[in-house]
């Protein structure tokens, strides 16, 4: 079980995988380097567990103890226990939420058995903000889409920020990196998939009008441009969500919760209905 390591000095123990939190460019550097990323907050550690996440210690403060301890008592870590004062110390931020905790990254699964069985894929190219990666994974859990794939060049949905955005959905939807989205794209149309990019487009299709037969890989691009044109060209359809009065587009995260809503829609409404 956890056992508790009471921390006076931050020397008392082995804090690196708990400092320079708040140096987004190093940690985006460090975690996947060493293999780690932290959940923040009881809620986020539970969830983390939940779904066959190992820890690899806890770091909490005195009057979160008894909230935290039960739930890592099957597990033989440390649990650093300080005040306030010392977790600031550490981390470089105030810990409004209590604890942390560091995780072991679980292995990246090979896309094919991502998608597998899959209805709605989303696939995230390119979007670099850890807030809207985080906002764009808790959609997916609570709009029904399966799974993620998400390309190299966006940004890492186990950082610490992403992690808290999602409320820990990044730790229960299935998801992959994948280099670009031609790398994923014959595996894609192996298992039947249409890949519709969401994009401002001459030749887009409403997603009042979008219909396709069988399972759908929706396509996320950048906040600044969207999807470029080697992903377009990936791509079997282009979808727009239709706006108005004067209002081009969404913020991607807006964006892909209206969009994942939109195509889960049609599909529903294409099924037959066997009652």
């Amino acid at each position: 079980m956890g056992y508790t390591v009471a921390v006076k000095s931050i020397e008392d123990a082995e804090f690196d995988d708990y400092t320079n939190l708040t140096d987004v460019a190093l940690r985006r550097k460090q975690e996947p380097e060493r293999g780690v990323f932290i959940a923040e907050s009881k809620n986020v550690l539970a969830r983390a567990l939940e779904n066959g996440i190992e820890p690899r210690s806890v770091l909490v403060s005195e009057r979160w103890l008894p909230q935290i301890e039960p739930l890592v008592a099957d597990h033989d870590i440390p649990i650093y226990v300080a005040d306030e004062q010392m977790l600031e110390t550490i981390t470089g931020f105030h810990l409004h939420r209590g604890a942390l905790a560091a995780m072991h990254r679980p292995p990246m699964a090979d896309p094919a058995d991502i998608i597998a069985g899959c209805r709605l894929v989303i696939i995230i190219d390119g979007v670099v903000d850890h807030t809207n990666v985080g906002a764009i994974f808790r959609s997916v859990a609570g709009l029904g889409a399966d799974a993620v794939l998400i390309t190299d060049r966006s940004a890492d949905p186990l950082y610490r920020r992403s992690v808290r955005v999602s409320m820990g959905t990044v730790l229960q939807v299935p998801w992959t990196r994948i280099g670009s989205l031609h790398d994923a794209r014959e595996a894609l149309h192996d298992a039947g998939f249409t890949i519709a990019g969401l994009a401002l487009a001459d030749d887009a299709v409403s997603l009042t009008d979008f219909a396709a037969d069988g399972p759908v890989a929706l396509v996320l691009g950048s906040e600044g441009h969207g999807l470029d044109r080697k992903a377009l060209s990936a791509c079997d359809a282009t979808v727009v969500i239709p706006m108005m009065h004067g209002v081009d587009s969404l913020n991607v995260a807006a964006a892909s919760a209206v969009a994942t809503w939109a195509v889960r829609n049609s599909m529903q409404e294409a099924e037959p209905d066997h009652g």
